[in-house]
Parts: C-alpha cells; structure tokens; sequence
C-alpha cells in the first residue's frame, strides 16, 4: 500500500549504515481497492536533548504506523543521521498513501546515533510523538507542531511535521551545480562547501528537499551532478520558489553560511545560460557593509529533464463537522439492554460505535476540534417540550463540544436528561447546518453532517427537499442507520441510483451518503475493525462530493484556509 521516497539525493555526512524499511503493503488489506492520494511528510526537530558528552547529538527519526485491527505498531521508514545537531532539518521524506476516510496513526521516534548497529535499543532515546497522518494534514497549512515526549522530567524538544499532497508528476531532472570565487570560511584552508535546495511552501516557509556532497578546500567547487525528481523539486510547479544556500562545512555540525539565491525549476531548466548564473548573496553582510557585492557566484553548466509529466489538482480544505442523533422512542427504552440507546458499561452501543468511527476521523480536519451536537425527537426538560434540534450540550446558544469524546459525554447525558419520543424529523437538522453552509459559499469550507437513526424517518417529504436545497451549497449529508429496520426510505435519500428530487427539482449533485450499521458488525467481535470498516465508507465519498462542489462553480481550491469562525447558533425548536 505505501511506498518511500527513493528520489532524494544523500546530504552531506549522512550515514548510509540507516535505510528506510520496506513498504508496509499488509498494512491495512481493507484499503487494498481504495484510491489514494500520496503524501509527503518533512520532518525536522528543533532543541533536542544533547545525550553525547564531547559533541551534540546524531540524531535520526524513526516512523511507526499502527494497524488497525491489532493496534501493532509497525516501523514504516527511517531519516537519514544527522551528525552534530540538535535541530535537525532531514531530507529523507515520508511518502505514504493518504486515505480522507480512515484514522491513520503514526508514531515518530528520536534516537542519538552512537554505533553502526541498525538496533536502536543501542542508542540513546530522545523521545517520541504520536499524531495521525490526518491531523498533520488538517493542521493550519499541513504544518504541525507537537512537544516530542516520553523521557520523565526532560524537555525533549519539538518536532515540525509538514505534509504537501504529490502530484502525478514523473518528471526527474539531472543537475549540475559549481561556483566561482566562494567566501573563505577556513582559518588554515579556503572552504569546503556544499548546497542545500529547498523548495517554498504556501505559508512562505521553506522544506529541504535535497543537499549535495561537500567538495573539500575550495573556493570554486563543482559538485557532482546528481539526478532529482520534479516531484521532490518543486512538486511539478516549474515556477514555484527554489532557495539554494551555500554552506562551508564544519566537523562539529555548526556550518558556516555563505549565503544564498532563488530561482525555479523553469530557469534551471534551461542549463548554461546568462540567466543560470547566479550572485551568492549573504544577507548580513549586505545589511552591514556599503560596498559588498557578492559572496561569490553559482552556475548551472547542464540540467537535462527525464521523464513524463501528469499534473492534477492538490488541496487541502476545511471541514466543518456536526453531529445529530436521533432520540425518538423507537429506538427503545435506554434502560433495557435490548435498547438501541443502551448504556452497556464494557461496550459502546450501536450509536456510539459510528460517533466514534466517523468523528475520531473528521475531527483531524477541524482546527478548534469544536463540534456543534445536536438531538432531534425527544421530550426536553423541564417542561417536556419536544424538539428535532436541541444540543446535546444543554446550552442552545453554544452547542459546541470538545472533539469526539466531548461528543460522546454530551451523547451520555442527554439520555439520562431526555425523553425518547417522537416524530423522527431529519429537515430540522439538515437545514440547521445548511444555514451556515450558505455563508462560506468559496470552497475554502466544507461542512459534513452526520445523523445516526433508527431510521424511521417521518419528514420525507420536507427531508427530500432539504436535501435539494442542500445540494447548492458546500455540504455533504452521512446518515448512518442504526438497528433491525429496512432503510428503504434512506437508501432512496442516498441518491445513488436515483437523484433526489423535490417538487419536480432534482438535487445539483448527490451530497448523501448511507451505510447501515449492521452490516460492519464483525462476526468475531471485533468491535475496532467494525469501526473501521464503518468510518471508511461512510467517508469515502466526501472528497468527490468537495470536488463535485468546487468544478461546479468553478472554483480553484485555496490552500490553508482561515478556521472556520462561526456565527452565533440560535437554535430553533418545534413543537
């Protein structure tokens, strides 16, 4: 299933004693059919603890992934060694295959390098952090920082995770650098100098994408050339920013900056030319001396492309999740253990099982984590008035709560709180987020409603033709069907086979889908692969449905959007 990165040149000093694992293809069989988008995750630390006496640390990063039936962590791939740094920057990416509908767990372990050996119970723990492949994604420009733990008493440092989705590109290009006229750097020699290639990020940050080799004592090296792909480059965009900083390499890791140039994959293209000649430049010394012109210059005597290029869209936009739960009495009384609402104290019931699945995974695409949670069909305290929108919080002027757990304690109290009763209404809830769909109508949001049913639904009708409505606006519908009913009402809602239609309208596009619960019910008991099973289709049309949205109205999408602020709820009960 997941493959590495086999395109990135080595950087200077690294350890070839370390090479990625193979793939992990068994990993997750469940995904075998399921189209994926590959992503690349950079990694870089910074103040790592120093376990070396006379010197700083090796440091190398080790990822996990943990499969999903036996929670077994796996390793999946190592960086290259770093010698003498405690903020390393490693060239060596992760690519792995990147599902929207699944909870994808990494683990990303620090080790000190002491030996040769390939067993790291041999070398120093630095600590480690754990996070999904979906929240690195969903983070505020795929950039995620997280504290590195694990050893008592020690700050361990940060880690900066950045994911940018590949393109198609399978371009690889052959490079050539050298330079002229270097800055001396060496007291008792001339330099020994080296490049560092780094590619621009929306947010105008900068990952590293390759280094070369050092050439020793010179102040006008030529680098061997060396063989890229585009992808690593510049992601197939041929005017996107390239930074090249020249560096004089020191034993102790502290290298001395030269200085550095831009340019893009579209001038490098062109070999020797006027325009692939390029001033080092070294931005403090311009600040401080009047007559400094230069730190010497680069030159691209050749550049050859290899290849074949296949370009498609990439994006990452922000999901906007709501929670609606149906507590009509249907549904049985949540005091008996035949009870679809039944609170068994060793197992989630049917209902808390898909809140779990479908949230733990969404939620990873939310930055506040915050999720209005809503009910429908039930007697509300004091006054036993019924309502098909009341929030499973108590509060209806904030019914937001704390990520999926927070979700689930709200789902907890409300039974305790609520009378089960009736008519099962969905309107009331579709068009409650469709009323803040409708304010962020340019792609840069999404909003997903989960209802989870008996499903006995009573506002067909009304249902249908918010449905339609909804169909315009950035909205997908998940109703997950819980319990021993037919469904034949809401597979007619999924729409598809047959387009949702109202009062002679049809829906602009299918934004409903249905699974029911009961056929992701393990036969061994698994209730974790259930889980899994569940959340991975009922997810696995959202990202079509985005698009279906965007090329409808002809929208590029935008990356790193702002987090979604929303309006004050005000929300609506009937009687």
């Amino acid at each position: 299933m997941w493959a590495r990165d086999k395109s990135t040149a080595s950087p200077p000093k690294m350890d070839s004693r370390y090479t990625s694992t193979a793939g992990l293809g068994d990993l997750n069989q469940l995904s075998a059919a399921i189209p994926a988008t590959r992503v690349e995750v950079s990694v870089s630390c910074r103040n790592l603890l120093d376990r070396d006496t006379f010197s700083k640390s090796d440091p190398i990063c080790v990822l996990y992934v943990q499969g999903i039936g036996n929670k077994e962590w796996r390793e999946f791939g190592r960086t290259e060694v770093i010698d003498n740094t405690l903020n390393p920057d490693f060239v060596r990416k992760f690519i792995l295959d990147y599902f929207f509908e699944e909870r994808e767990n990494l683990r990303f372990d620090l080790y000190d390098v002491d030996s040769k050996s390939p067993n790291l119970s041999k070398h120093d723990f630095l600590g480690q952090v754990f996070c999904t492949l979906g929240e690195i994604v969903g983070s505020q420009g795929s950039r995620l920082e997280k504290p590195i733990v694990g050893i008592p008493g020690k700050k361990c440092g940060i880690i900066i995770l950045t994911a940018e989705e590949l393109n198609c590109c399978r371009d690889a290009v052959l490079m050539q650098f050298c330079a002229n006229k270097l800055d001396k750097k060496d007291f008792f020699g001339k330099s020994d100098p080296f490049l560092v290639f780094y590619r621009s990020n929306e947010d105008g940050s900068f990952t590293i994408c390759h280094k070369t080799e050092v050439v020793k004592n010179t102040l006008n090296p030529v680098w061997q050339a060396f063989k890229i792909s585009v992808r690593a480059l510049c992601n197939g965009d041929f005017d996107r920013t390239i930074k090249i900083e020249v560096y004089d390499w020191d034993r102790d890791g502290s290298h001395d900056f030269i200085g550095e140039f831009t340019t893009s994959y579209r001038e490098l293209s062109r070999g020797q030319s006027q325009f692939n000649v390029y001033e080092v430049v070294n931005p403090k010394k311009k600040g401080k001396k009047k007559k400094y012109i230069n730190s010497g210059t680069c030159i691209v005597p050749s550049s050859y492309l290899v290849g074949t290029t296949y370009l498609m869209l990439s994006n990452v936009t922000q999901i906007n999740f709501t929670v609606a739960i149906d507590f009509t009495a249907s549904n049985g009384n949540p005091a008996q253990p035949t009870s679809l609402h039944y609170m068994n104290p060793y197992q989630l019931n049917a209902y808390g099982m898909a809140l779990k699945a479908v949230g733990e995974i969404v939620q990873d695409y939310d930055s506040d984590k915050m999720f209005p949670a809503l009910g429908f069909g039930a007697k509300l305290p004091p006054d036993g008035r019924i309502s098909h929108e009341f929030a499973l919080n108590g509060n209806p002027q904030n019914p937001y709560c704390d990520g999926i757990e927070g979700v689930m304690e709200a789902y907890y109290r409300s039974l305790k709180s609520v009378q089960l009763y009736g008519p099962t209404n969905f309107a009331p809830v579709i068009n409650h987020v469709a009323r803040y769909a409708s304010s962020v109508k340019d792609g840069s949001q999404y909003f997903v409603l989960l209802i989870v049913t008996d499903g006995v639904i009573s506002d067909m009708a009304q249902t249908k033709e918010s449905i339609v409505n909804a169909s315009k606006l950035p909205m997908s519908i998940i109703i997950v069907g819980v319990g021993p009913a037919e469904f034949d009402a809401m597979i007619e809602l999924d729409g598809d086979d047959v387009r949702v239609s109202s009062r002679g309208k049809y829906a602009e596009r299918d934004i409903v889908q249905f699974v029911p619960f009961r056929d992701y019910i393990d036969r061994s008991g698994n209730h974790i692969l259930s889980m899994a099973r569940l959340a991975k289709d009922v997810l696995a049309e959202i990202p079509e449905q985005f698009l279906s949205y965007m090329r409808a109205r002809g929208i590029k999408p935008s990356p790193a959007p702002p987090p979604y602020t929303p309006p004050t709820h005000v929300l609506q009960t009937q009687i």
